[in-house]
């Protein structure tokens, strides 16, 4: 058993978050909620972290869920401040100013789909399991699932997770839009490493741009996500990325972005 719920390591501008609890097949309790707000947070705020891969320890899970034995005893305050804290990690992880990459290497059930559905991209193992399955507790997903899922795969695939309770393999879980990527389990690691060296290689401002004009965008109106657009399009203009870029472009040579 691990006294550390999250283990954290850096290979050159990559930051890996695992959830390391793998004798709880990565449950999510309190104490790793707190961990995982604290990571995430010290990778926003470090410039030498350009891209974070989030992964479960061990070969059975990404996360499989919240930790049910911690909850099985909540009032129903308390258990709506756990559904709040929760919900501040995956908000904190959708608003990441850096592509948040899910490495799905297992069951991601519950608070575990909650937590790679609010990551920006989904790369699965090919053996992998997801689904909301709340409703077999008596309970409803708590920490964003249903918001997020709706958002992802739209009303009826929605319901369908989160009223039968069912998991789904990776398959259908592609079809749905809910995972970008599925690839054999002994080439997850391999995958999901080039897909973060290419993010880690892209501009940081435009990245972090990006993923805010779709944030944004996302949850207002056409016109005003449109003149967001532009708004955030005419600052790039002001950064010497941006002018890396274009003239790496003409010269027909790789750019080196710094971040400015």
């Amino acid at each position: 058993m691990t006294d550390i719920p999250v283990a954290i390591a850096d290979q050159g501008a990559i930051r890996r978050i695992t959830v390391n609890r793998p004798d709880k097949l990565n449950a999510l309790n309190a104490a790793t909620l707190d961990a995982l707000a604290q990571a995430f947070e010290a990778a926003a705020q470090d410039p030498a972290v350009r891209v974070v891969v989030l992964t479960g320890a061990g070969p059975k899970a990404f996360v499989a869920g919240a930790d049910i034995a911690e909850m099985a005893d909540l009032r129903a305050t308390e258990g709506r401040d756990f559904s709040l804290r929760g919900q501040r990690l995956m908000r904190r992880i959708e608003t990441m100013p850096k592509p948040v990459i899910a490495m799905i290497n297992g069951f991601a059930l519950g608070g575990g789909l909650e937590l790679a559905m609010a990551c920006h991209l989904r790369i699965a193992a090919d053996t992998a399991k997801l689904g909301q399955p709340e409703i077999n507790l008596g309970l409803i997903p708590g920490f964003g699932g249903s918001q997020r899922l709706l958002r992802l795969a739209g009303r009826a695939a929605t319901l369908e997770l989160c009223l039968l309770g069912a998991p789904i393999d990776t398959e259908r879980a592609l079809q749905l839009g809910i995972v970008n990527r599925v690839v054999a389990a002994a080439e997850l690691e391999a995958e999901t490493a080039t897909l973060a060296g290419q993010l880690a290689t892209s501009a940081p401002l435009a990245l972090r741009g990006t993923l805010d004009i779709v944030n944004v965008g996302g949850e207002c109106g056409i016109e005003e996500g449109l003149q967001y657009e532009s708004a955030q399009f005419g600052l790039m203009f002001a950064t010497d990325d941006m002018r890396e870029g274009t003239r790496a472009f003409l010269e027909r040579r790789k750019p080196e972005f710094k971040g400015r």
